[in-house]
Parts: C-alpha cells; sequence; structure tokens
C-alpha cells in the first residue's frame, strides 16, 4: 500500500461534527508539554547561552533560590538573564498558540488550544494569560491534575486563561 493512501485513512480522533469537541486527555497532553519543553526550551536555552553566556545556564535556578540553597549563595542568577528567557519563553509559546493553535508538541500530539466557547483561535492576552497560568499550575501542582476530574478535561490555566485543548 502507497504511503499517501494510509495516510489519507489515518484518523487522529477527530472531534464530533457540530458544536461538540472531543477534549484532549491528560497523556495526549502530556506528551505535547514534556515535547515543547525539548523543542522549545533548547533553543531558548542556547540563545540565552549566546547572549549571557555559558555561566548564565550554570547559574542557581528559582527553586535553589525560593529552598535557600547553597547554589543560591555561591552561584546567584542573574535576575535579567532570568527574565529574559521567560519573556522569550512566553512569546514563543503565545505566538504559537496565538498563529497556528499548536505548539511543536501539541501538533505531534495532534492535539491544539482553542477559545473555550468559540473554538476559535485564541487572543493574544488569553495566550499570554494561559502562558502565566502555567505557573499558577506548577505552583500548586493541583492545576495540572484538575482535568481529570472535569468533564472537558480543562485545566487550572485553561480555566483562568478561558482556553480549552481539543484533538484536530
Amino acid at each position: 500500500m502507497r504511503w499517501r493512501k494510509i495516510k489519507q485513512k489515518k484518523s487522529y480522533n477527530t472531534p464530533i461534527q457540530g458544536n461538540k469537541r472531543e477534549y484532549a486527555g491528560f497523556w495526549s497532553r502530556l506528551l505535547g508539554f514534556a515535547t515543547d519543553l525539548f523543542m522549545v526550551g533548547i533553543p531558548v536555552s542556547l540563545v540565552m547561552m549566546m547572549i549571557y553566556g555559558y555561566d548564565s545556564v550554570h547559574s542557581a535556578g528559582g527553586l535553589d533560590v525560593l529552598m535557600q540553597n547553597e547554589a543560591a549563595r555561591t552561584q546567584a542568577p542573574d535576575p535579567v538573564a532570568s527574565l529574559t528567557q521567560i519573556m522569550l519563553t512566553m512569546m514563543i509559546y503565545a505566538g504559537f498558540w496565538r498563529i497556528s493553535m499548536q505548539t511543536p508538541g501539541k501538533k505531534l500530539a495532534h492535539i491544539k488550544v482553542v477559545d473555550a466557547t468559540t473554538f476559535g483561535r485564541v487572543s493574544w492576552v488569553q495566550a499570554v494569560v494561559r502562558f502565566v497560568g502555567y505557573f499558577v499550575s506548577a505552583i500548586t501542582l493541583v492545576g495540572f491534575f484538575i482535568g481529570l476530574a472535569r468533564k472537558d478535561k480543562r485545566t487550572l490555566h485553561d480555566l483562568i486563561s478561558h482556553t480549552a485543548v481539543i484533538y484536530e
């Protein structure tokens, strides 16, 4: 069988016709998130290393500062480099969500980020609020697992930004 025919027959949990959509599950979202950590995180780290030098990558992280570890005292992080890295990462994620509705990891998992009511493209404000919501979900840790108990599988950062993640 030719590759063209295999590709045409393949179906990836297509949404139900009409207004009802199939929300993406926990494992699909985790696959997308983990892939994005590498596909976005590594290039951003390399850019930061080129701009701020090798030492900025090996300084203490935010968790070290919060926990008051020895690494935070000996290799204090550069706040300008940290803010630049966060802002650059936010621009990349928000740009992907706004323009193509998918980051590379979400594309791999065949899911996309949409507005929760219209199932259309998210606004820039929603994309930025969603990125900030990731930090809220990470701090509470429960924020990522709320989707397991909800029928629409929306997590805390989805609820804050009024977005949803659905299958393509």
